[in-house]
């Protein structure tokens, strides 16, 4: 080599080298600023979800100003018709036609849930459309109910997320002794949707352009990013509890609670895990008979993670349908609940359970008068806020309504849990994509739920994997978009103009307390939820013929999974076991229910023979025991249907008598295994970040298996 050209590039190094780490510096700054960015998209996400739950739990209490506190400055209210504008004439409007809840005896019970949220690409607006169920009662013997669906905006305003529009598009209604029907007894059309059905399993877009200077660190991005894995985490188990106390499984109930746990039910404390144990046993002994219904189901969960990342608080509304169909006794209640949880050992458990009684009635007699019963004496105590939402006066105190669970029943939390921390910023965003896997997951479950309700079938199946695979009831599976379009069509008619579409009846399908559980690189995820069915049509309450139309059902979704195809959340796999439970009408409610003569109840499905599936419920041996379209003798309500879980217990490693951790059809069909195409197995027992706690506490995969 010349001279001259060695000592050229002697020099262009001696230049060049000293930029070379600022400039490494500056990629890493950029990266960070990319991740800081990414995070705060999805914590406002979450800000907007917890912000729609808060207004319906302060809705329960009469809290009109700060209700009214939620919307931006400009907010308004459409409601049908009506069109109110501004906070002070929002909390008026509120306070005119929601019912007395600030009185005693009367309810004002807002069950807002299933929500579809999607982000904007600025990242300061949203979207969101949720299903609606109000219980109203003036504690004067009138008592009613209003049902339909929400298509909200909201906007980031100074820093808040705030309601932009509530816009409420009411279906049904009706006096608690008649029953619901449509309102005005008209048909109904479809709630424009405001996704595509893409953009279902995209709850927040790729923003565009260059990420703004955050100041962020690593090491403050992983604390964040912890709290959003936690509260996945105890948003979990809080609904795990739910199932559990639903089928009375008392003995993996007290296994969710840590040694020193404490239950207070109503002001009585129940101290240690036999303390939990006794009351379960309040609702009954373990596990159900013939006739029983002990459903607890809990609507719009707020979860509150502390710094530090050891604790955690929730606090939601929970629906109680209890009965018993062969004594025929039916109850309906509504508690709130404001839960305290401990990380042990990398593992979340509950250690305080506080539930606070709002209504106890009989289905009867209904709640328009003492939701409480005669001896109730002024309000229920109103259970303590979240921080970030606590009341803005203290109006509700000086009313006469006591703050509950503001001190707590156990000591400060145990020193000695460490931390969780993130290994670097790749690590960072892994962990952020299993949370953004959460979202995911619940955008595409409920966005599956209003494509149902809507007979929309390239929405409903265009919300499916390539590879994707779908159970119709009473039938069995088919495999591919086309093939499930296919036979909705085949069962139901082609899908028609949503536009311009009427139905004189609706059957909804709330799919709630979603149980998601995310493998370690937050592509793949396991799903259970429960079904919600309540029905809808017209009726003439003036015809004295029992109302048939208007009623509840229940089901579940055990074995659903989702995955992340090319950017997008879609449904791997569905399948849904019903009915568990049928109202023959609503005046006499679930335990009016009879065993059906030989031959009646539910029958298997008519696509056996208009359109054969690829899988039958016949192929599937002890899975498929009980149900409609299965194997065995088929059961139904008030007889007690297995019950399935994709899991064991969360905290213990409990194997459910009946327990089922892949899709149901890949025994069967074992090329459809999300391992055999790609994807993580998530875990299904206790575990930290997606990977499994030791081989100790867990069966070889099938076993326990019925």
């Amino acid at each position: 080599m010349p001279r001259f050209i060695l000592h050229l590039v002697t020099l262009l190094v001696i230049l060049v080298w000293p930029a070379m780490p600022a400039c490494a510096q500056g990629q890493a700054a950029s990266e960070i600023d990319e991740v800081a960015r990414d995070v705060g998209r999805l914590e406002s996400l979450r800000a907007v979800k917890t912000l729609q739950r808060i207004y319906a739990q302060y809705a329960q209490y009469g809290l009109w100003q700060d209700m009214a506190g939620l919307f931006a400055s400009d907010g308004k209210v459409i409601w049908g018709e009506e069109r109110i504008s501004g906070r002070g004439a929002i909390a008026s409007w509120l306070a005119g036609r929601s019912g007395p809840a600030g009185q005693a005896g009367a309810l004002n019970t807002e069950l807002i849930d299933d929500p579809l949220v999607n982000l904007s690409t600025d990242g300061r607006s949203a979207e969101g459309r949720w299903r609606g169920l109000a219980l109203r009662g003036d504690g004067k013997g009138r008592a009613w109910m209003e049902g339909g669906v929400y298509e909200n905006r909201y906007v980031l305003e100074n820093g808040e997320w705030k309601i932009a529009t509530l816009h409420y598009h009411p279906e049904y209604e009706g006096r608690y002794e008649t029953g619901w029907s449509n309102v005005g007894q008209k048909d109904l059309p479809i709630v424009p949707y405001h996704f595509k059905t893409d953009e279902a399993g995209v709850p927040i877009p790729r923003p565009h352009g260059a990420a703004p200077e955050s100041g962020a660190t690593p090491d403050a991005l992983s604390r964040r990013v912890a709290a959003l894995n936690a509260e996945d985490d105890v948003r979990n188990l809080q609904h795990a509890y739910g199932y559990y106390v639903d089928r009375r499984m008392w003995d993996d109930v007290v296994d969710l609670f840590a040694r020193d746990g404490v239950i207070e039910l109503g002001g009585k404390v129940y101290r240690g895990q036999q303390g939990v144990r006794r009351a379960m046993e309040i609702m009954g002994p373990q596990g159900l008979r013939q006739g029983i219904l002990n459903d607890h189901l809990p609507f719009g969960t707020v979860v509150e993670v502390m710094p530090g990342g050891r604790e955690a608080y929730t606090r939601g509304t929970e629906l109680a349908m209890i009965g018993d169909a062969e004594a025929g006794t039916a109850r309906w209640k509504v508690n709130v609940f404001r839960n305290r949880f401990v990380r042990e050992q990398g593992v979340w458990k509950v250690r305080e359970m506080r539930v606070t009684p709002i209504m106890d009635v009989d289905y009867k007699a209904g709640w328009g008068t003492d939701p409480l019963g005669p001896k109730s004496a002024g309000l229920p105590p109103m259970p303590v806020f979240p921080r970030a939402y606590a009341p803005a006066t203290g109006r509700a105190s000086a009313g006469g309504r006591r703050i509950a669970a503001v001190a707590p029943l156990t000591g400060p939390m145990p020193k000695g849990e460490r931390a969780v921390r993130a290994k670097d910023l790749a690590d960072v965003r892994r962990r952020l994509l299993r949370s953004q896997a959460w979202d995911g997951t619940e955008n595409v479950s409920s966005a599956y739920g209003h494509c149902l309700d809507d007979h929309q079938w390239p929405c409903m199946s265009g919300l499916f994997a390539e590879k994707g695979n779908k159970q119709s009831p009473f039938a069995g599976y088919y495999f591919g978009r086309d093939r499930i379009a296919a036979a909705a069509t085949a069962m139901y008619g082609a899908t028609r103009d949503p536009s311009t579409v009427m139905r004189q009846r609706i059957a909804y399908h709330w799919r709630i307390a979603p149980v998601i559980h995310v493998s370690h690189d937050g592509r793949s995820a396991l799903l259970r939820t429960y079904l919600f069915h309540p029905n809808t049509a017209r009726y003439d309450p003036s015809s004295g013929q029992p109302n048939t139309g208007n009623t509840i059902q229940t089901g579940m979704y055990p074995n659903d999974q989702v995955v992340l195809e090319n950017g997008i959340w879609r449904l791997w796999t569905l399948t849904i076991d019903e009915p568990y439970m049928m109202m023959p009408h609503w005046q006499g409610g679930w335990s009016a229910a009879r065993v059906p003569p030989p031959g009646g109840g539910m029958r298997a499905s008519p696509l056996l023979q208009r359109y054969p599936p690829d899988l039958l419920l016949t192929d599937l041996g002890k899975r498929e025991e009980g149900f409609a379209g299965g194997t065995g003798t088929k059961i139904d309500w008030p007889g007690i249907l297995p019950m399935w879980f994709h899991y064991r217990n969360p905290v213990s490693g409990r194997v459910p008598e009946r327990y089922w951790p892949d899709c149901v059809p890949c025994e069967a069909r074992p090329d459809v295994r999300l391992t055999s195409n790609g994807y993580q197995m998530p875990p299904t027992g206790p575990s930290v970040d997606g990977l499994e706690l030791g081989s100790s506490m867990r069966e070889e995969d099938g076993a326990g298996r019925q």
